[in-house]
């Protein structure tokens, strides 16, 4: 059925505007209407009802509840969205005390370490996907504080697709597996999905980010994560601030590309998972720092964007991140049912010193997110699993329920009460939680805030602040998808969209589409895309940190490989805090030149070199005639090479390079001579070869 195309209506509790920004597709005499369950038409499916256009989320919303409370329950008992995730624990300790900004306890003193459990997850696939599609990264961490339980749940993408929780379901159920086929499963490459995409102008900002290499991460030990809402910090005075959280891994940030992406995910479908298990358990543990954005009331008037538009970013060189903190993750769990797939993130849960904004997708969550854990682990009492339990003591008169574990005694389960125990729970004004007083008026109505309209400024602005390479890989991400969607007019909308962000990155798109510009569909933009102030920040190639630390190198060794150069290696890579594995023809092992037994994690035909960041061929004389002719052995150079790592290589071994087609260049380091180990760490340490890709790749 093709897109109705009838000129775009406002709601009928809205005077119409000329342009409003979002579409809505009206239903014309004699075609079916959208309804509730019970058969009411509805006006405005774009929107929720809200306190006036920038004010709160009204609960008389019945239409929101229905819709949201249908969606939240329609997978048991596994999560509809974050179904494959991976957890740790850890702990949070502040760097100073954050008084300034928050009376949050746990940001008060230094010395003070709270407990934490980390869900790392993707968002499109089932529990049993692969762990690198090409996909967001739910990033949520629960605070067990002293105040209650703090959950920051968020994603390693700071914006979202939507502007109001009223669309949520609508895009999940866009890119989750078609109803009608089952597949593709854990993909956004395919017409529902971009059918959606290409309808909804808000979610531009997000796709240059989902087509970029942060949807591709290396590991999750190197995601950043972002709260994506506006919150709020109060302090002990009643003074509110607005914030926006940030975590940054030390180590950096990285990614890998996309035909890596493609072969890791039949290499070890478990290796973002395996990744950080293995990490832990070697001592090496996954830090991040935890950052606020602060915007005093005064400023938010004073961006160029509404900070309740949860498809909007705050560059870094506007407002600096303030670093708070630092998370460590040192424990793996104990039992993954009993805690990565049963621990319940709710936005709602938080301390005194945090609130929230107006932010209407963030109003929509704070209700969503308890419905869901409803339906998902069985009843009101889910908090009394232990990984959702908070360490503190808490009290209260909810009593029964599905699952009730605790057994409560005595004969009073309400307040105020003359009868009760002095042990039982009271209210606490001085120490409780208070909802920051805030002025609300306006009327009841189902409008988008023209605050909200600039859908395309933000996207130039993200592509823009990428280096060439990572500009490469955007256009390149969206040819591959966009060629999987088989309706013509859909691809020629999204191309109609990219001469807003970026003329010349529809014309790449276009040209690898085999597609003319000429055919896009012109999109009026409701507000005119505007060039703002690149954010060198956003690329992670521009800031890559240049290191080996947390990062894994293959070795690749056979009969009679050198022993002092294998050493040197090994004492070379432990020097930069590299994990390092060796791989042999066969997973018995080989003899060293010296006549030690080497013993090896993998056999050639298990490890491809895609599981590693820098890779080094130990071939002897003996050996290499049978290396030359084992195709996994040339395949294993081929794709070192074209994933631009950095390979070094015993003399022995150029004849593999040479069967795998390599032209040496920087980053193929000869091992010859004295220092061999310290003279490839000082090469790999560089990172990937990007100068290399033009000549491997029409558009990365």
């Amino acid at each position: 059925m093709s897109a109705k195309k009838s000129p775009p209506a406002p709601s009928s509790d809205a005077k119409p505007t000329k342009l409003p920004a979002e579409l809505h597709q009206v239903a014309v005499d004699g075609e079916p209407h959208l309804t509730t369950n019970q058969g009411l038409p509805i006006a405005d499916n774009q929107n929720s009802l809200k306190a006036g256009v920038r004010g709160p989320l009204l609960l008389e919303d019945f239409i929101l509840r229905e819709k949201i409370t249908h969606f939240d329950h329609e997978r048991i008992p596994e999560r509809i969205v974050h179904a494959r995730g991976s957890g740790a624990h850890g702990y949070f300790q502040p760097y100073e005390s954050a008084a300034d900004i928050t009376s949050a306890g746990f940001l008060q003193d230094p010395k003070k370490i709270t407990e934490v459990f980390v869900r790392f997850s993707t968002v499109a696939g089932g529990a049993g996907s692969v762990d690198l599609p090409r996909d967001v990264r739910g990033f949520a961490v629960k605070f067990y504080t002293e105040e209650g339980n703090f959950d920051l749940v968020g994603n390693n993408i700071p914006v979202f697709f939507i502007q109001d929780a009223m669309k949520f379901p609508d895009v999940v159920h866009a890119v989750k597996m078609e109803p009608d086929r089952g597949f593709p499963q854990a993909a956004s490459a395919h017409a529902t999905f971009w059918d959606f995409i290409s309808l909804t102008p808000e979610s531009m900002h997000m796709i240059m980010w989902a087509m970029s290499d942060r949807a591709i991460p290396r590991s999750l030990r190197m995601i950043e994560g972002f709260g994506v809402h506006t919150f709020r910090f109060i302090t002990a005075k009643g003074v509110s601030r607005f914030v926006k959280f940030h975590w940054r891994p030390t180590i950096g940030s990285a990614a890998v590309v996309w035909d890596e992406a493609v072969k890791i995910s039949g290499a070890d479908p478990d290796f973002h998972r395996r990744d950080l298990w293995e990490a832990i358990e070697r001592g090496d543990f996954p830090e991040w720092e935890l950052g606020v954005q602060v915007i005093e009331e005064g400023q938010a008037a004073d961006l160029d964007f509404d900070l309740l538009d949860p498809t909007k970013l705050i560059p870094e060189e506007i407002i600096p991140i303030r670093m708070l903190g630092k998370m460590v993750l040192n424990r793996n769990p104990d039992n993954h049912f009993a805690e990565t797939e049963q621990v319940a993130y709710c936005p709602s849960h938080i301390v005194p010193g945090i609130g929230f904004s107006d932010d209407p997708l963030l109003q929509g969550r704070l209700f969503s997110y308890l419905d869901t854990q409803l339906s998902r682990l069985g009843g009101p009492n889910f908090h009394q699993i232990p990984v959702n339990a908070p360490r503190c003591p808490f009290a209260n008169n909810q009593r029964d329920g599905l699952r009730q574990m605790h057994v409560h005694k005595g004969r009073v389960a309400y307040e105020p009460s003359q009868i009760s125990p002095p042990s039982a729970p009271r209210e606490c004004p001085m120490h409780g939680f208070r909802t920051h007083p805030e002025a609300e008026t306006g009327e009841k109505i189902r409008k988008r805030s023209d605050t909200f309209a600039d859908h395309y400024s933000q996207a130039r602005l993200f592509y823009r602040s990428m280096t060439v390479p990572e500009q490469n890989h955007i256009a390149s991400a969206l040819a591959f998808e966009l060629a999987k969607v088989e309706i013509v007019g859909i691809r020629q909308r999204m191309l109609g969209h990219l001469a807003l962000i970026d003329p010349v990155l529809q014309q790449t798109v276009a040209d690898a589409l085999g597609m003319s510009v000429k055919e896009s569909v012109k999109i009026q933009a409701a507000v005119a895309p505007r060039d703002l102030a690149l954010s060198p920040s956003l690329s992670m190639i521009a800031k890559d940190p240049q290191t080996l630390k947390g990062r894994k190198a293959g070795i690749l060794v056979t009969e009679g490989t050198d022993a002092s150069t294998l050493q040197a290696l090994l004492a070379a890579f432990s020097n930069e805090k590299a994990a390092v594995e060796l791989i042999a023809p066969k997973i018995g092992g080989v003899t060293a030149s010296n006549g030690s037994a080497i013993a090896v994690h993998h056999s050639l035909s298990g490890a491809p070199s895609v599981l590693f960041d820098t890779v080094v061929i130990l071939a002897s004389e003996k050996a290499i005639g049978d290396l030359v002719r084992e195709a996994a052995a040339v395949n294993w150079v081929r794709d070192a090479f074209g994933h631009l790592k950095v390979i070094g290589y015993s003399p022995e071994a150029t004849a593999l390079m040479e069967a795998a087609g390599v032209e040496p260049d920087d980053g193929t380091v000869l091992l010859a001579g004295a220092n061999p180990g310290k003279t490839f760490v000082r090469s790999a340490k560089q990172g990937r070869r990007w100068d290399r890709e033009p000549t491997l790749r029409s558009i990365g």
